[in-house]
């Protein structure tokens, strides 16, 4: 039982602050090798620091040191059981179908938040186009975009039917379209140093374009060319900015800590390797929806039929479903902190 709180508190800081400066050092070189007398004395500081975390949980009052306790000896507790193997070699196909959607599903909060965000921003710019047919002259940018739907369509399978708008263009247009929305959805997860308050914007204003787009092609009835204009690209693109979101929110729950007595060159330590895992396999959607956007999706029917670009699109959505869902999860645990 502790008498005096303070005294005690004084005592032992000491040593709390030894463990730490331990475990900063197995932080920054995870495959550091300890003598005998040094993990005898990191074993002693951890008991230690466990039998102080047990005097001084009867304190209600000090929660503080408390819970920098439970954080000290949980950190302690997970370097003392890690079980460190040989390096393995980098391997694309496991990192591709096990670390990335491994990754996606460990965050399922912060994913859940940005996907949340687009759909709200996407129903207020449905209803702004619904109630008001000059609110997309405001919401939406693009000039192609503020026509009428019915017009649009018609030049399109026109103009499509005769020439090929694209020939010679294509992979540049391609290039292009990988370089604008990848520089969008780094600068998506970027903002997630605001806070998170920029990624909340970004998110919501591309889901009310998204939305005010949507509700105006099915208001002029051409829901059939929308689905297959939108859905072969759409169904990679959509996502990837969103798992751009999912990042910032990471980031910004980095950079806030919630509580957490650990500095934020730690936690931003921590939450590092996953953020890259995050943008580097968003970056490889928006790849494939660039070139899918300019080699596929920009040709309407007579060119392609309708129906073949709906099921393509289908198909590819059900799979990212599947991958994202599935992918690596009987041989990966998740080792989530969302």
């Amino acid at each position: 039982m502790i008498i005096d709180l303070e005294r005690f508190i004084d005592e032992e800081k000491r040593y709390w602050t030894e463990l730490e400066s331990i475990l900063d050092k197995l932080d920054r070189d995870p495959l550091r090798k300890m003598s005998l007398s040094e993990i005898k004395r990191f074993h002693a500081l951890y008991q230690r620091a466990s039998s102080d975390l047990a005097r001084v949980s009867g304190f209600s009052a000090e929660t503080e040191i408390r819970r920098y306790l439970e954080s000290l000896v949980g950190h302690a507790y997970a370097e003392v059981h890690e079980v460190r193997g040989k390096p393995h070699r980098f391997s694309p196909l496991h990192w591709f179908f096990q670390i990335f959607p491994g990754t996606v599903r460990q965050h399922g909060r912060a994913l859940m938040l940005a996907l949340g965000i687009t759909a709200f921003g996407f129903a207020i710019g449905g209803v702004a186009v619904s109630i008001d047919k000059e609110a997309k002259t405001v919401l939406l940018p693009f000039s192609h975009l503020q026509m009428d739907p019915s017009k649009r369509v018609a030049y399109e399978e026109k103009t499509g039917a005769e020439k090929d708008r694209l020939t010679g263009k294509k992979a540049t247009f391609s290039a292009f379209l990988m370089t604008h929305n990848t520089r969008v959805s780094f600068f998506t997860f970027a903002m997630g140093f605001t806070w998170g308050i920029g990624t909340v914007i970004l998110l919501f204003y591309n889901g009310v374009l998204l939305g005010a787009t949507v509700l105006d092609f099915v208001h002029a009835g051409q829901s059939t060319f929308l689905l297959g204009w939108l859905l072969p690209h759409g169904t990679v693109e959509i996502p990837a900015i969103v798992l751009a979101g999912q990042a910032g929110f990471i980031l910004a729950g980095a950079l806030i800590g919630w509580g957490r007595r650990v500095s934020f060159k730690k936690r931003l330590r921590t939450v590092a390797p996953e953020l890259v895992t995050l943008l580097f396999g968003l970056a490889m959607m928006l790849v494939w929806a660039g070139i899918v956007e300019a080699f596929f999706s920009q040709y309407h029917a007579p060119v392609i039929p309708y129906e073949a670009k709906i099921i393509f699109g289908s198909l590819e959505f059900t799979a990212l479903i599947v991958f994202f869902g599935l992918s690596g999860r009987s041989k990966e645990k998740p080792h989530g902190r969302d």
